[in-house]
């Protein structure tokens, strides 16, 4: 090393001379970048003050108080609702609305019934009661579907009043599909359709589709329908939904269709895109929808078990169902006979009568009139039943028939050709809105 040392001495300084020159320009660069970063606690710091000048508050509140402000509160009754408690709920410290609730005849029809009344209450601020206003269903009759009941309790200057009104509800179209995999209800449930939307459906193709036997996986199904509101308010009750407007049913590659059209008079039903009825001289069934357990054939006895012929219809459904007689006629038995438990016949037109047997009820009288869907019972187990469900018998003459054939071949009713012009505005809006449907498998929407 030290030959090599004195052998290269001028090449090893020189090298020696260069790596100290780098090191130099180095710590020269760091001390030339550094300052570009200078630490944040030497950075000059200005405080700014500046007064605000608040609006004036005593202005603003007396703003309000001029508005005089209410609060709005709503609730659905229940059957167990008392006054105090209803008014409990709504926020409302009031005894004197309470006392009126309770003594007086129009006011009390708030707490009557079953409950699911919707009731807004406007309270003022000290939790007085200002107004109270129940919206509910019209029970049974003709403005049943189409109205509701408004009762308006009010303070005024001697006192509170109450008054009852029945307007009209309103309704908004909406649009739903499905696909059947397994039944009806199933496939509803699975769109997000109520129940009493899949009993209309079945109602409206009961003549066409026995829904027990024909209906099958992968059946469609597109409907056109309406909510219900009440002053704005989407309506509690019926699972807010009125009238199938339109609807349509593919099974087999078939396609049935029907639209909702109400005449000059008012009197609406079901017709088929070119003006035939869906509503025939015979409604297909006395229940709105059940079960079939035993058919016009041949059958083993249930209590005596021997082979006899059936001669109508049993419909398995729970006790309580109403039953409807299926074409307008005159009561001519309503009583007890035998067997049968409590039984209703009914004389239809020409030789044509209806029987209708094991009712837990009977709501009409023998020489009533009845109309096509009118209830006149209930589905029970008297007389030799085992178990609760409606018989249904259809005779011609004395000749024993079978109830769904003969209610498939009746009579349908034909459109009035002084409605064609309306029936066919009508066809046209309310099928472009059916075809928007049928894309529509799963998905409900809106379609104002």
């Amino acid at each position: 090393m030290q030959r090599f040392a004195e052998r290269h001495r001028r090449g090893l300084v020189a090298t020696a001379a260069t790596l100290l020159g780098g090191f130099g320009l180095t710590a020269v660069a760091t001390v030339a970048i550094s300052p570009l970063v200078p630490e944040p606690a030497l950075l000059p710091q200005r405080v700014v003050i500046e007064s605000l000048q608040p609006h004036d508050l005593d202005a603003q509140l007396g703003a309000l108080a001029a508005q005089d402000l209410v609060l709005t509160r709503s609730t659905v009754t229940r059957a167990t609702d008392s006054a105090d408690a209803l008014l409990s709920r709504l926020g409302v410290v009031d005894a004197s609305a309470a006392a009126f609730l309770r003594s007086d005849a129009t006011a009390r029809e708030v707490l009557a019934g079953r409950g699911t009344k919707m009731v807004q209450a406007r309270v003022s601020a000290d939790g007085a009661l200002e107004s109270l206003v129940a919206r509910y269903p019209v029970e049974g009759g003709a403005l049943a579907r189409t109205h509701f009941k408004r009762l308006t309790m009010a303070r005024a200057a001697d006192g509170w009043s109450a008054r009852v009104e029945t307007p009209r509800l309103e309704g908004r179209t909406q649009l739903a599909s499905g696909t059947i995999r397994s039944t009806l209800f199933a496939a509803t449930d699975e769109a997000g359709i109520p129940d009493v939307l899949a009993s209309q459906l079945a109602e409206i193709f009961a003549t066409d589709i026995d829904f027990h036997r024909e209906s099958k996986k992968g059946d469609t199904f597109h409907l056109v329908y309406e909510t219900l509101t009440a002053d704005g308010e989407p309506v509690a009750w019926n699972d807010g939904v009125g009238r199938v407007l339109a609807a349509e049913f593919v099974t087999g590659g078939r396609r049935y269709q029907a639209v909702w059209f109400a005449g000059a008079d008012g009197r609406g039903a079901y017709f088929t895109p070119d003006g035939r009825s869906k509503r025939h001289n015979l409604l297909a069934s006395p229940l709105a929808f059940s079960r079939v357990t035993s058919g016009f054939e041949m059958r083993v006895h249930p209590l005596l078990n021997t082979w006899r012929k059936h001669n109508g219809i049993d419909y398995g459904a729970p006790t309580g169902t109403p039953v409807r007689t299926v074409g307008d006629g005159i009561v001519e038995f309503a009583g007890r006979q035998n067997g049968y438990g409590n039984v209703i016949e009914v004389r239809h037109r020409g030789n044509q009568s209806t029987l209708y047997a094991h009712l837990s009820r009977i709501d009409v009288k023998a020489g009533q009139h009845v109309t096509q869907g009118e209830t006149i019972g209930a589905v029970g187990a008297t007389g030799w039943a085992t178990g609760p469900h409606l018989h249904f018998e259809f005779r011609m003459g004395d000749v024993l028939q079978d109830p769904q054939a003969i209610a498939r071949s009746s009579e349908t009713i034909r459109l009035d050709p002084a409605e064609q012009p309306r029936f066919a505005q009508a066809l046209e809006v309310v099928q472009a809105k059916l075809d928007i449907a049928a894309t529509l498998v799963g998905v409900r929407v809106t379609a104002e």
